[in-house]
């Protein structure tokens, strides 16, 4: 027991999924309609990203960025490398895979360089590029991946009327960077980074397996990265068979990346999808909620996902939205408020307080300081952008 309570202390997020979706079935006795009402085709296609970018850690296929990170010389270029690096990869791997790429190898970098007062500064804007840089893609988040799926509207479409945010924010990214080193722009970076030193950010592997082994394995992973963009760009109606094929291709190159697949998130937004179907299936609540969010969806996206964040917020809004434009430019907004706005940010919290246990507090002070200074200059427009439909 004390392991299991020990769990869900760690795992907030799931903890309050499972309690809300069991409170909501004491609200609304459970029924096939609502099994129904779960979406199957969003779980299938979070478990097949999670499974393949799992592979991608592994395999180490990120390992040439990380290399060169080694030619920057001044403080400003690493900066904006490592930050546009978040911002650009987490439009095709997810947000929160994108931190653990980069903000590992930020710290690592800027202590060997001296630099560690720069430290917490940049992987607090590493984290609203994350943010900001994944809502361009529908597979750039899960919040995306879930609207996406349930809003019919064509890849080019979602992209166009992403474009605004993500171009706005790249733009303000610079400026932010610009100004924190605005006494010295040219501030040199003596890098001190031995090989070894970088070889500690790979996944390391007792395996001794040979180079065609690794190969195949990569191009396995690539090749079912490809299938899955297809899959979800073409809204394929044999989604199921993609999932079979990903479950089949890992089982033969390798069985033991299922262990490591994050369950815990698929087990959250399952719990999650259960509470929305249950409240909405409940005439006296949806109606009410209803009245209450159709023509707010901006605003309540961002205040919920202060409570649970901004995917569950979307699953459990999304039924009682009319202007679908206000509830994802909101969920998308949604990570700049606090910690909990996003579950990306939490897992930046989490590979900074790995590094510096005693500095959680502040992370907190210096991530929320910078983080409000970018939402308050981009939240009026998103919410003016929200008149812009998507269909």
């Amino acid at each position: 027991m004390k392991k299991i309570f020990a769990f869900l202390k760690k795992e907030i997020m799931l903890t309050v999924a499972v309690l809300a979706a069991v409170v909501s079935l004491f609200i609304t006795p459970p029924t096939k309609a609502i099994l129904k009402e779960i979406d199957w085709h969003t779980l299938g296609t979070l478990f097949m990203m999670l499974c393949v970018l799992e592979g991608f850690k592994q395999e180490n296929i990120f390992e040439p960025i990380i290399n060169f990170s080694k030619k920057f010389k001044s403080m400003t270029t690493l900066s904006l490398f490592l930050i546009f690096g978040v911002f650009f990869t987490s439009m095709f791997v997810t947000n929160d895979v994108s931190l653990i790429i980069f903000v590992p190898l930020t710290i690592l970098l800027f202590r060997k360089g001296d630099k560690e007062k720069y430290i917490l500064p940049v992987i607090s804007m590493e984290n609203i590029a994350a943010i900001r840089g994944s809502l361009l893609m529908p597979f750039g988040s899960p919040q995306n991946l879930f609207l996406y799926g349930q809003s019919g509207t064509s890849v080019w479409n979602f992209m166009l009327h992403m474009s605004p945010l993500c171009i706005g924010s790249g733009i303000l990214l610079v400026i932010f960077v610009l100004v924190l080193y605005r006494k010295n722009l040219k501030e040199e970076f003596n890098t001190k980074l031995k090989d070894e030193d970088l070889a500690k950010l790979e996944k390391t592997d007792e395996r001794k397996d040979s180079a065609l082994r690794i190969k195949i394995r990569k191009t396995a992973y690539l090749l079912l990265f490809a299938m899955i963009i297809f899959t979800i760009v073409s809204r394929t109606k044999y989604w199921p068979v993609a999932v079979a094929i990903v479950i089949v291709v890992i089982a033969a190159v390798n069985i033991k990346l299922f262990v490591q697949v994050d369950y815990v998130l698929i087990f959250t937004f399952l719990c999650f999808f259960v509470f929305s179907s249950s409240i909405a299936s409940n005439p006296g609540i949806s109606g009410v909620l209803q009245k209450a969010v159709a023509g707010n969806e901006y605003w309540w996206a961002i205040g919920l996902s202060q409570l649970i964040s901004n995917v569950p917020a979307s699953i459990v809004l999304y039924p009682f939205t009319d202007n679908f434009s206000g509830l994802i430019y909101g969920a998308d907004t949604a990570g700049l408020c606090s910690l909990i706005g996003s579950l990306a940010s939490v897992i930046n919290y989490r590979i900074y307080v790995r590094e510096y246990p005693d500095r959680g507090f502040k992370f907190i002070k210096v991530f929320t300081l910078v983080s409000w200074a970018f939402f308050a200059i981009v939240v009026i427009p998103g919410f003016f952008l929200c008149r812009w439909k998507f269909f």
